[in-house]
C-alpha cells in the first residue's frame, strides 16, 4: 500500500504513520502477553495501539500477519560474550537468558507463541527465524569459538550443543515450573563442556 494512503489513515488525535504502525506491532506483543494468542484480537490490538480497527486492517489483512510482523520488532541483537574462556561465556549466555525467564511477561508470551506455533506456519517461521535465531546465533559463535580454543572438539554437534543450551530452560519455563536459577545455569554449560570435550 503506498506511503500516501498509510499516512492519511489515521484519525485526528491517533497516531500517525509510521508511528501507528509501531503502535500496533507494541499493541500486538502486549495483548498477546496478557491475553494469550488465541484470545488476542484484532479490536483489542487496535485499541491498545489507539487506532482505528480500519487502521489494523489497512496493513494486516489478518492477526496471523500481524503477529508474524510483530515477532520480528522483539528480535534483538545481542552481544557474544568474551569472558576469556568458554565456560565463562556459556554460563554468561545462559544467565542472558535465564533473565529473560525471570521476566513474568517472558513466559506468557512464548507459551501463546508456542501454541500458536503449532497452528500457523507463518507464525511458526516468524518465530523460528526472529528472536530464536538471534538468541541461538549468539551461541553458535560462542560454541564455534570455543572449538577454535580447543576447548570444544572439533567435531562438535553445534546443533545438538545449541538444543542442550536452551531446553531446559525452556522446559522449565512451560512445562515443570521448576527454578531457573544459578545452579542450572552451571550445570547445563558444566553438561555441555563435558559433553563435547576433546
Amino acid at each position: 500500500m503506498e506511503r500516501s494512503r498509510l499516512e492519511t489513515a489515521a484519525a485526528p488525535g491517533r497516531p500517525r504513520s509510521p508511528e501507528a504502525h509501531e503502535a500496533i506491532l507494541r499493541a500486538a506483543i502486549e495483548v498477546i502477553r496478557d491475553v494469550g494468542y488465541d484470545a488476542a484480537a484484532m479490536d483489542g490490538i487496535a485499541a491498545r495501539a489507539g487506532v482505528g480497527k480500519a487502521t489494523v486492517y489497512r496493513r494486516w489483512s489478518s492477526k496471523e500477519a500481524l503477529v508474524a510482523d510483530a515477532i520480528e520488532r522483539i528480535m534483538v541483537s545481542r552481544v557474544v560474550p568474551d569472558t576469556g574462556t568458554t565456560r565463562g561465556d556459556l554460563r554468561a549466555v545462559m544467565r542472558d537468558t535465564m533473565r529473560m525467564y525471570h521476566d513474568p511477561q517472558t513466559t506468557a508470551l512464548l507459551s501463546g507463541l508456542v501454541a500458536a506455533m503449532a497452528r500457523s506456519e507463518q507464525i511458526a517461521d516468524a518465530v523460528r527465524s526472529g528472536f530464536v535465531a538471534a538468541r541461538r546465533e549468539t551461541t553458535r559463535q560462542v560454541i564455534e569459538r570455543g572449538i577454535e580454543r580447543g576447548d570444544l572438539r572439533a567435531n562438535t554437534d553445534i546443533q545438538l550443543a545449541l538444543d542442550l543450551l536452551s531446553g531446559p530452560l525452556l522446559l522449565r519455563a512451560l512445562i515443570t515450573g521448576a527454578p531457573i536459577d544459578e545452579r542450572l545455569v552451571r550445570g547445563v554449560a558444566d553438561a555441555v563442556l563435558a559433553a563435547f570435550a576433546p
